[in-house]
């Protein structure tokens, strides 16, 4: 039996983005599977639901560890959380340790040295470099130094945009791979049957709203906040901004939505399970990120071909074509975001014939691609079987 250590910083990333992986390992190659994580930081994700995974999790036999991560990977904090980390992969004899999230593949990497040396094939899953083409100097000069200096590190490193895997080129690692995303469930997002005006209603919006649609946390890297200040400028009344997820920033942008004069036209949601079904009810879709790794968000958007005012950044330009599937702006740039929305808001016989190009464009990150091509280098890695396709 092969012996594998998934590595995240918190359990909500193991549950939206690697549990089909942890099923592939467990019940289709039968590996005995660990998993270190913060398994008590649910902040982020329905907590129930999650709860509900963690128990499944056990019942499946997998094996918890709770290693309580900080997300920021030059933070004091994680020292100890590193020590817990390195007791572990020292005292078990794992064939893989793949890892995640930026703070904790810093950490497996350094952590697990001693098991490379005795066979420990590492694995390091990039879901966006800190530093990319649209970076500030300053992220270059403190990430990109440690992520080369890491390559020497691990064996592989699989990338989910194609700025991050021309990058890795430069890098020491051996095996790089290209993967499209974590994968998206496409076809039940696109075929989703709904009444529109009824379930805009539902959420709290008139029937005939133009309804601009933003799936994503709360926080600064989303950069929810140019949207508003752009809507600000447009004062359009019949112009709603429907904002799904949690996070800390909530506060900060219900006072900036008031400042703007447009609080009324921004609705908060929270956490929410139907996103199918907000997706199909959106007009325009926003995604203002000011760096991405690719953003399944988007993806999800334009699933149910729904155009894209987007940041033109990092992984989002995989698969946004600027002019064809929505715009692509600088995440600054308020008076672009304005105007581009103000264009799709005006026009529905625009934001229909973009439809097609949007389906089009996110047909290669359907989620049975995304998972065959990860499947596949577990295979190559646990089963010695050479992969078909290197990258896609």
């Amino acid at each position: 039996m092969k012996k594998v250590l998934i590595v995240a910083s918190v359990v909500s990333f193991i549950e939206w983005f690697n549990k089909e992986n942890v099923d592939f390992l467990k019940k289709d190659l039968g590996c005995d599977v660990h998993i270190a994580c913060n398994f008590d930081y649910v902040e982020d994700t329905d907590s129930e639901r999650t709860i509900h995974y963690i128990e499944k999790l056990r019942a499946d036999g997998i094996v918890i560890h709770n290693i309580h991560f900080n997300r920021s990977p030059l933070s004091i904090k994680n020292i100890s959380a590193y020590k817990q980390l390195k007791k572990i992969i020292n005292e078990n004899n794992f064939d893989l340790i793949h890892c995640h999230t930026p703070a904790a593949s810093m950490m497996t990497r350094l952590a697990a040295k001693k098991a490379r040396k005795k066979g420990s094939v590492v694995m390091y899953t990039c879901h966006g470099f800190h530093f990319h083409n649209a970076s500030p100097k300053k992220n270059w000069l403190i990430y990109y130094p440690i992520e080369k200096h890491l390559s020497r590190h691990c064996d592989y490193i699989v990338t989910i945009n194609k700025e991050d895997f021309n990058r890795t080129q430069k890098f020491h690692t051996k095996n790089t791979r290209y993967i499209p995303s974590v994968g998206v469930d496409i076809n039940r997002i696109k075929n989703v049957q709904i009444d529109k005006q009824a379930y805009k209603e539902s959420i709290g919006l008139p029937r005939d709203a133009i309804m601009l649609l933003s799936i994503g946390e709360m926080i600064d890297r989303k950069n929810h906040e140019v949207i508003i200040k752009a809507l600000g400028k447009l004062q359009r009344k019949d112009i709603y901004y429907v904002i799904c997820g949690k996070g800390p920033l909530k506060e900060y942008l219900e006072n900036l939505a008031k400042k703007y004069e447009i609080f009324e036209n921004v609705i908060f949601l929270g956490f929410r399970k139907d996103i199918p079904e907000l997706c199909n009810s959106a007009d325009i879709s926003a995604f203002p990120s000011k760096i991405e790794g690719l953003g399944l968000a988007g993806i999800e958007a334009m699933a149910a071909g729904v155009p894209l005012v987007s940041s033109n950044v990092h992984g989002i330009l995989d698969y946004v074509i600027d002019g064809k599937t929505g715009y692509a702006l600088s995440p600054k740039d308020v008076k672009g975001f304005a105007f581009a929305i103000e264009k799709l808001a005006s026009n529905k016989e625009l934001r229909e014939s973009m439809k097609e190009a949007c389906l089009k464009a996110v047909e290669p990150f359907e989620l049975s691609n995304a998972l065959k091509v990860m499947q596949d280098i577990y295979l190559e890695i646990l089963q010695n079987e050479r992969i078909k396709n290197e990258t896609l």
